[in-house]
């Protein structure tokens, strides 16, 4: 399908993710990844931001509301919390967490779970997104989310690492 793979590995599109508990025969299937130079517990206190914004393009999807950048204290997310806040208010639900490692939830009819793995670089940041659209709707589905998705995980991506930075900045003096 177009755009259903951007920065992942053939190994990460074989995984099994909580979003597949949730639909077990979707008609779109969609994985997105990033490698982070970042610790992964640096990488989870960043994902686990998205229950404040969805830190994509905010000017679409945050009604211009800039993502908070500085890391601020969010709780590992429960399940039935809010997935993230965006146009102005709560939107989707967190239906699967396993703190530390993943993050599975639902918004707008589709289920995802964001996966933080180990690597020698640091860590990857998977996510996968599955839904059961009408046939002739995945295609444009996948597209748009591959837009949405790829500026959210480089957002986070880029603030885990400055993070990381200034950790062993901090860490030095």
């Amino acid at each position: 399908m177009i755009g259903d793979r951007w920065g992942v590995t053939p190994a990460e599109t074989r995984l099994r993710f909580g979003c597949h508990a949730h639909v077990p025969d979707p008609t779109m299937a969609a994985w997105r990844g990033v490698t982070v130079h970042a610790e992964p517990d640096a990488v989870w206190r960043r994902l686990c931001q998205v229950r404040l914004a969805p830190y994509s393009y905010d000017l679409v999807d945050n009604l211009g509301r800039r993502s908070p950048r500085e890391l601020r204290h969010v709780a590992d997310p429960g399940v039935g919390d809010p997935f993230t806040r965006a146009l102005g208010r709560d939107q989707g639900r967190v239906v699967a967490v396993d703190p530390g490692r993943e993050l599975t939830a639902t918004i707008m009819g589709a289920h995802m779970s964001y996966v933080v793995l180990p690597h020698a670089a640091g860590c990857r940041l998977v996510l996968k997104v599955v839904a059961r659209p009408r046939r002739w709707l995945a295609p444009a589905l996948s597209v748009g989310d591959l837009v949405m998705a790829r500026k959210q995980l480089l957002t986070l991506k880029q603030l885990a690492e400055g993070d990381q930075r200034q950790a062993g900045a901090t860490s030095r003096r």
